[in-house]
């Protein structure tokens, strides 16, 4: 993205940024991959009773079974102390098991409008709280991981261990238009 540098619709940026991540996702695909990427699925395993399903914002979903997704979550942080969304997600959803209920790993994405990596790294450690390591095959990019023990539901058997990933994307410059009154 930072090399097309992409016209990025600021009145939805969230959403934007990601539909335009995806696209960018699939170009460097070869079409041979067991998966397939994809905007917006739904996770209908954890939906509840009366309701809609949860709605990942990116997932890699497996071709041979479609309800096996590996996640992707996004969240705009305006600076690099704006994390509590973030780090609800990770909470509320991941280790809930209300995402990723069928797969043990799954990733978080930030898209960084002001201040460092690090220093959101610092910030996602200290409130979650938990340990942020460097990805052995992605020291160069903002790119860390941390390990959980999540609540597994009743009756259900999906995997109690749970990686995150942690990634950071700069968008220097991308403001999030306000809605006028």
């Amino acid at each position: 993205m930072k090399r097309d540098n992409p016209p990025v619709d600021n009145r939805d940026l969230e959403r934007s940024l990601t539909q335009l991540f995806e696209v960018r996702i699939r170009r460097e695909m070869s079409g041979d991959e067991p998966f397939y990427v994809q905007h917006g699925p739904y996770e209908r395993e954890t939906m509840k009773k009366r309701g809609q399903p949860p709605q990942y914002d990116l997932a890699f979903v497996l071709n041979a079974d479609e309800r096996i997704m590996w996640p992707l979550e996004a969240k705009v942080l305006e600076t690099a102390a704006a994390v509590s969304d973030y780090v609800s997600d990770v909470r509320e959803q991941f280790l809930a098991c209300r995402y990723a209920p069928f797969c043990s790993e799954g990733a978080m994405l930030g898209y960084l409008l002001a201040g460092s990596p690090g220093e959101v790294f610092s910030n996602i450690a200290a409130k979650i709280p938990c340990i942020l390591e460097e990805h052995p095959k992605f020291r160069s990019r903002a790119h860390r991981t941390s390990r959980h023990r999540r609540e597994i539901p009743a009756g259900k058997r999906y995997p109690a261990e749970f990686s995150c990933h942690h990634l950071i994307l700069e968008f220097f410059g991308v403001r999030r238009r306000r809605p006028s009154s």
